[in-house]
């Protein structure tokens, strides 16, 4: 997945909780860090931790990625998710005011926020985790069986064996 596409994921679940005033700026060339920044605002404290969940949460179902950090310092009025070639950086309004970080980066590109393309994006994932899922589901019903089978026929073949032995030495026993 390039960085543009997880910006626009990002963008896409951020909106999904109402976050509002969502941009993302490509700082490609200009950051040492990051490839883009997704910035948005939340209107509450509680808002702000439902943001950031949900970005992380959809992420690691439908992507499996992971933030390579996070910022749980709900305090700041300013969480962030870092997914290396992606930054989100969610404010509550006076701190993005504060900060004003699209005019900090103001030699950045400004990308559209495709919310469609990302929603389609973000429903193919999760039908391919959902077959991937049902799959596993399959070849475990069937490792369970093959495993239940197999324990079978080993203690049949036991259950055989100590019958042979014991004809065997029943036998044995008969004739002398």
């Amino acid at each position: 997945m390039t960085g543009e596409q997880t910006a626009q994921l990002c963008a896409k679940y951020a909106d999904d909780k109402k976050a509002e005033d969502i941009v993302i700026i490509d700082v490609q060339g200009l950051s040492p860090i990051t490839d883009y920044f997704v910035i948005c605002t939340a209107s509450s404290a509680p808002h702000l931790r439902a943001i950031q969940s949900e970005i992380d949460e959809w992420m690691h179902t439908n992507h499996g990625q992971a933030p390579y950090w996070r910022d749980d310092n709900f305090d700041s009025q300013w969480l962030i998710l870092d997914y290396s070639d992606v930054m989100v950086h969610i404010f509550l309004a006076e701190k993005r005011e504060y900060y004003s970080l699209e005019e900090l980066w103001g030699d950045g590109k400004p990308v559209e926020v495709d919310l469609k393309t990302a929603t389609e994006v973000s429903d193919a994932a999760a039908a391919v985790v959902a077959a991937a899922k049902s799959k596993a589901s399959e070849a475990f019903a069937l490792e369970t069986a093959a495993a239940s089978a197999a324990a079978k026929a080993r203690a049949q073949a036991e259950a055989e064996a100590e019958e042979l032995a014991f004809a065997a030495e029943f036998e044995a026993e008969s004739k002398s």
